[in-house]
């Protein structure tokens, strides 16, 4: 067998033209992900606001995950002109729309309100409209799906008349919930659309009483669409999760999903936002390695 040595010195011309991937496995190494790290619109002060950008910008992430609204301003992502000025703020600061997040559902349940399903249709089309392939639908507060039978069939149900829409735009409807891998896999199957997935949260997941890298191997990276990475009231690295082990699950499952991770809830109390979320960042980096 030809040793690494001997191929790189004798064979520099002829590996210059092997593909990256063909050299990793001559070598037994697997390839690093490009992962794009974003943070919520919310979790950086400016909740559904489009001055969220300027403050993306000043901590250097990659793009943003940008709340649809409140039932005050009538999920007012869904006016054209002020999809227009995202695209702006988005062109303007370097800072891409990677997702879109219906965070009202925790306060008005998807499960029950009849005026969330046009809520979910309509943010279809504005995800297509902002370029952005995927949105969180909350199950939190008074939408929690755990131990209520009859929400999660309203649910799929729901799910159900939305997905073709989702499907016809290439968009992914995201559920996040305290649910266990199981239950999500169920309401996946029942939906039967690869457009609806799960959006994992590991620090959710944690506090929901599983544990984060079972649950996220049972599900599998065919079925997660995009990462919310926290710790409620710390920064990354000063809380209880083992990012490193998560770091590996998620490279020996071959993980990828849209390439997007947010930052959500990693700030201490009274801490210097852009200076905590600098330092999420860069932990982040060194954890998952940015070239392929």
């Amino acid at each position: 067998m030809i040793s690494r040595r001997k191929l790189l010195v004798h064979s520099t011309a002829a590996a210059a033209l092997w593909p990256l991937s063909s050299l990793h496995e001559a070598f037994g190494e697997t390839p690093k992900k490009k992962f794009s790290i974003g943070a919520c619109d919310w979790s950086i002060g400016k909740n559904s606001d489009v001055a969220a950008f300027d403050v993306a910008k000043q901590i250097g992430i990659d793009g943003l995950m940008v709340n649809m609204g409140s039932e005050e301003n009538n999920l007012h992502l869904r006016d054209k002109s002020l999809q227009r000025s995202y695209l702006e703020a988005s062109k303007r600061t370097g800072v891409k729309i990677s997702s879109v997040a219906i965070g009202e559902l925790n306060s008005i349940p998807y499960k029950s309100d009849p005026r969330t399903e046009q809520w979910v249709w309509d943010s279809i089309e504005v995800a297509k409209n902002l370029g952005a392939p995927v949105i969180l639908l909350a199950f939190f507060d008074k939408n929690d799906l755990r131990n209520d039978e009859a929400g999660k069939k309203e649910v799929i149900r729901r799910l159900k008349a939305a997905a073709p829409k989702a499907e016809k735009h290439g968009i992914i409807l995201g559920i996040e919930s305290y649910l266990n891998a199981a239950e999500h896999l169920e309401i996946m199957d029942a939906v039967g659309s690869k457009n609806v997935q799960c959006y994992y949260d590991f620090r959710n997941t944690a506090d929901a009483g599983h544990d984060t890298i079972k649950e996220f191997k049972q599900l599998g990276p065919q079925n997660i669409c995009e990462l919310h990475i926290k710790e409620n009231g710390f920064l990354l690295g000063k809380g209880t999760l083992d990012w490193r082990k998560i770091s590996e699950a998620i490279y020996e499952t071959g993980y990828y999903g849209d390439g997007w991770m947010q930052i959500e809830g990693a700030l201490p109390k009274e801490a210097d936002l852009v200076g905590s979320y600098k330092h999420n960042l860069s932990f982040l980096k060194g954890l998952f390695r940015r070239e392929l």
